[in-house]
């Protein structure tokens, strides 16, 4: 409804929406780079992508859009997390707009001015143009509208600027559409690897084996030397290249959870306000200054409150009171002003007029009460709609069609839901003034309004202090070189947060790590941060244990990481020389397994494609070198993930030859496509010098 007052108060969002249009175009992964040169950096500067700066000034207007769509999904509120990912979303965006508009022009990709008019008002209209100007209720678009609008625009600076800002956006979406195109119309796949695949998924094969599981060698009589890390480094070094540098650290966090006392106190005062809740004479007001969260003193449906009070409440008639409750971890106090039944879905009409085109607002109310008057003696609603209405519904008489809660403003949904059957109501809201028509309400049910307070259970100043007391203790005492020990010591808890990007938001057991995560990279490796921090739930306490860089990891890097898989290793020569004893003198798979002292497992009907052999784990290697070997032959020991297995073949089943080569190219090249999208942008990425400085800002 209004879809010219739409854009002039939506249009804010939709830089946001084009970002998000490049994420589901290109699989993006965080390319973060921090060197020792970043605090040294300009104070100003974000970061610089491929040679172009980032100023703060101009990067901050779009992390608050990306925040405020944010807080729109999420119904007003976001978590530390979710600001990280907003900060993130935007920075991802900023990565894509500039090495994509450098490899448009590299390619001499462009949209011509015979593109862009169709794309605003032609046969191929924009998904944006279609969203803005569409009917929300048959999803049709209004031509008309778009037309109308781009005509006022000449006579509206204000309207000019958002017009231009969409158009822009069109034209950026049309070429990454073009780009994508480019880069899946480059993927081929040929008649001898279509054939492969079906192979692949299709063909079948028998074969018997015998395991030699690592854990039934202890790992006390392993024993791992040098050489065995670096043989193991060696072989998997492309493993090893760190794209993001990261850092870890251990904590003790301090809790401030309410105490007994805590919890005497709150009800003591909880009680306390019930009863001057009873006899209170303004109930709304009182609930307003005394709830520490806050219902909307209106009319609501069951299911809107916590489970534990809203089984209950709707039970209630006028006038009665309930609490304290204490669910969750709040106290909940409730007084039933009022009940009512009411509609579960409305179908209505409007005529929506501007009141910029009329004169003011106070010229568009009298003019909907002048419309209201002729329909009451007997004028055709839908007439007037069509002729006065601002809205793309007036050609359909202003029919909105049928609607449920929450799909209209509040104050038109007030109106429509609060009335009756028949009923003219004028209403006003964001998109100018309404004459609604009530055609018809459907359903039934119960709403209260209520006078709510809610008093959650908090730890007192004391339990804070005390806490807090604790933190600061332990801050002075601890060094890097005793951080667990002491904390042990002491009795307390040591957590562990590995692997931290500079720009996350979280933290395994931290609810608001951020300015932590923040501290943390501008420390050295083994320092203890400086403060306590505060977090919902305690203070937090800190130690930099590691630092891993961006690019190659050395093997000192990775030995503990690696520790359990070179232990394997070794398990995995002794057991493969013990399977080699047993392979002596056996001539089939049942002599190798009894002098193992071992029965020989049979697989039937398995894939390629799924190389699981059931009941132990995915086994890659083993299932790659059994569709490799000979039937009826007994293979060497080939070590797996799960241990060392030696087996034979017993028989493969082709399948039928390929019948529709055209078709599995069609499936394969499909996947391809799609997958080569994120490739292309992955490589622009590493082709790129990007420079991130965003956790000196966020």
């Amino acid at each position: 409804m209004g879809l010219m007052t739409f854009m002039r108060t939506k249009m804010g969002y939709f830089l946001v929406g084009g970002i998000a249009v490049v994420l589901a175009l290109f699989v993006l992964e965080p390319l973060l780079q921090h060197t020792s040169s970043l605090w040294g950096a300009s104070r100003t500067s974000v970061g610089s992508i491929d040679g172009e700066e980032i100023k703060y000034e101009e990067f901050n207007p779009k992390v608050e859009q990306s925040i405020s769509q944010f807080k729109q999904q999420y119904g007003g509120s976001i978590n530390p997390q979710m600001q990280a990912m907003a900060v993130d979303q935007a920075w991802q965006g900023e990565i894509a707009n500039v090495l994509l508009t450098k490899e448009y022009t590299r390619l001499g990709l462009i949209v011509s001015g015979d593109e862009l008019f169709d794309l605003l008002q032609g046969k191929n209209p924009s998904p944006l143009i279609k969203q803005y100007f569409s009917n929300p209720q048959t999803g049709e678009l209004d031509r008309n509208a778009v037309i109308t609008s781009l005509k006022a625009q000449q006579k509206d600076p204000k309207l000019k600027q958002q017009w231009d800002m969409l158009q822009a956006e069109i034209e950026k979406q049309a070429l990454q559409q073009k780009y994508a195109n480019l880069v899946r119309n480059s993927v081929y796949v040929t008649s001898l690897e279509a054939n492969d695949e079906y192979i692949n998924r299709n063909k079948l094969v028998n074969f018997k084996y015998v395991n030699l599981d690592y854990s039934t060698v202890l790992d006390k009589d392993v024993k791992i030397t040098d050489a065995d890390y670096q043989a193991y480094y060696d072989a998997n070094k492309k493993r090893f290249d760190n794209p993001v540098e990261t850092r870890s650290f251990e904590y003790v966090s301090f809790s401030i959870k309410p105490t007994a006392t805590d919890s005497a106190a709150v009800k003591a005062q909880v009680e306390k306000l019930a009863a001057d809740f009873k006899v209170t004479p303004n109930d709304s007001l009182f609930a307003i200054n005394n709830s520490d969260v806050k219902v909307p003193y209106a009319y609501i449906a069951k299911g809107k409150l916590d489970p534990a009070v809203d089984s209950v409440i709707f039970n209630y008639p006028a006038g009665s009171f309930y609490g304290p409750k204490f669910s969750g971890n709040s106290y909940k106090l409730i007084k039933v002003i009022s009940t009512r039944f009411s509609p579960d879905s409305v179908k209505a009409s409007h005529i929506l007029i501007d009141p910029s085109k009329v004169g003011g607002e106070a010229n568009a109310l009298k003019m909907a009460d002048s419309l209201k008057a002729v329909v009451q003696k007997g004028g055709s609603f839908a007439e007037l709609a069509k002729k006065y209405s601002v809205d793309g519904s007036k050609d359909k008489g202003g029919d909105l069609g049928t609607f449920g809660r929450n799909a209209m403003v509040a104050p038109f949904e007030e109106a429509a839901f609060g009335g009756k059957t028949g009923d003219l109501k004028v209403v006003k809201t964001q998109f100018g003034v309404h004459l609604i028509k009530i055609e018809k309400q459907i359903g039934s049910s119960k709403e209260a309004k209520l006078a709510y307070i809610e008093k959650t259970l908090a730890p007192s100043a004391k339990t804070r202090d005390i806490a807090y007391k604790k933190a600061s203790n332990f801050l002075n005492e601890v060094k890097g070189d005793n951080f667990s020990a002491l904390a042990q010591k002491q009795g307390y808890t040591v957590g562990v947060a590995d692997k931290v990007v500079s720009s996350q938001g979280f933290a395994p057991g931290l609810d608001n790590p951020r300015q932590l995560i923040r501290d943390a990279y501008d420390a050295k490796k083994g320092d203890v941060l400086g403060q306590v921090y505060t977090m919902d739930n305690g203070f937090v306490v800190a130690h930099l244990t590691d630092i891993k860089p961006k690019g190659q990891l050395s093997l000192e890097d990775v030995k503990k990481q690696i520790q359990p898989m070179v232990m394997n290793a070794v398990k995995a020569k002794m057991l493969t020389e013990q399977a080699n004893k047993a392979l002596a003198g056996a001539s089939n798979i049942d002599q190798v397994a009894q002098k193992l002292g071992k029965t020989a497992t049979p697989v039937q009907n398995m894939v390629f494609a799924n190389p699981i052999i059931p009941g132990l784990a995915q086994e890659n290697k083993v299932v790659g070198t059994i569709f490799g070997s000979a039937v009826n032959k007994l293979s060497k020991p080939v070590d797996g993930e799960k241990g060392v297995y030696v087996f034979t073949v017993e028989g493969f089943t082709a399948p039928a030859p390929l019948g529709n080569t055209f078709k599995q190219k069609e499936t394969m090249l499909l996947g391809l496509g799609q997958r080569s999208l994120g490739a292309a942008f992955q490589a622009l990425q590493e082709k790129s010098d990007i420079k991130d400085n965003r956790v000196k800002f966020y």
